[in-house]
């Protein structure tokens, strides 16, 4: 669906492809595949507390990586805001964590492919001097022909024929507009890390996970208890921490440097 969506915009003349070697780009489409894979199998042997509070260490990791391997420096007061973000998710989740052997395996691999495909989706889009649609139009397939060949080792084919056989017009509606979903999803991935930072996508992603909750609070009458709100407070707390640190550097990398000269 995401490479559909894609034609669809080149065809508006919303982009322009650019070839790019497939080799270097197979890393990205692996790492996706990682992405995807492990993910759910986090969501499928962890709880969902569980699975959003080993999620937070995206955030640290990324910074871990970037400093390690691409000379990316993180000041002080960036690196603390992970600290009332993980706390905050902690607060939130601390109800419906349960740990396993198998769930922290793959949620710890999880979160460090993600991180590295978070970290290469910025990487590339410099490296190839693409935009976020020119680089999503070489990923997305390689990464459709990858996952193809592994379904068979994860999900049984006679599940699958009977699934098709089986579904409803209403039921293949609800997965073409998941995938449309799908497409929104990745393309804002790629723009948000393109135009700023993975640090900042996954600060995004924090706000995303508060208003979720606020939203299913105000909208369906979902219950919050005290825990969960100081939480939510929490979080937003950090991100706007986050926010604010962030705009006070960009607006010191930008001041233009004056050159004093002695007689």
């Amino acid at each position: 669906m995401t490479s559909i969506g894609l034609l669809i915009c080149q065809q508006m003349n919303l982009f322009q492809p650019k070839r790019l070697p497939v080799l270097s780009m197979l890393p990205l489409a692996l790492t996706f595949c990682g992405f995807v894979v492990f993910t759910n199998l986090s969501l499928e042997t962890n709880t969902v507390g569980t699975y959003q509070l080993i999620k937070t260490m995206t955030t640290p990791c990324i910074m871990l990586i970037q400093t390690r391997f691409y000379d990316k420096t993180f000041s002080v007061p960036i690196k603390m805001t992970v600290i009332p973000i993980a706390l905050g998710v902690f607060l939130n989740s601390y109800y419906d964590v349960k740990f396993s052997v198998y769930g922290i395996i793959f949620a710890s691999i999880g979160v460090i492919v993600t991180s590295l495909y978070q970290v290469w989706v910025g990487e590339k889009q410099h490296e190839f001097q693409v935009n976020s649609m020119q680089l999503l139009f070489y990923q997305a397939p390689l990464s459709a022909g990858l996952l193809i060949l592994i379904i068979p080792f994860i999900e049984p084919v006679g599940d699958l024929v009977w699934l098709v056989k089986v579904s409803s017009l209403q039921c293949m509606v609800a997965v073409i507009m998941s995938g449309i979903v799908a497409f929104s999803v990745n393309l804002s991935i790629y723009w948000i890390i393109g135009n700023t930072s993975p640090v900042t996508y996954n600060m995004v992603g924090h706000l995303k996970f508060c208003l979720t909750l606020l939203g299913g609070f105000i909208l369906f009458h979902d219950s919050l208890n005290y825990l969960q709100i100081c939480g939510i407070v929490t979080t937003l707390a950090g991100v706007v921490a986050y926010t604010h640190f962030k705009l006070q550097e960009n607006k010191v990398t930008k001041l233009p440097t004056v050159v004093s000269e002695k007689d």
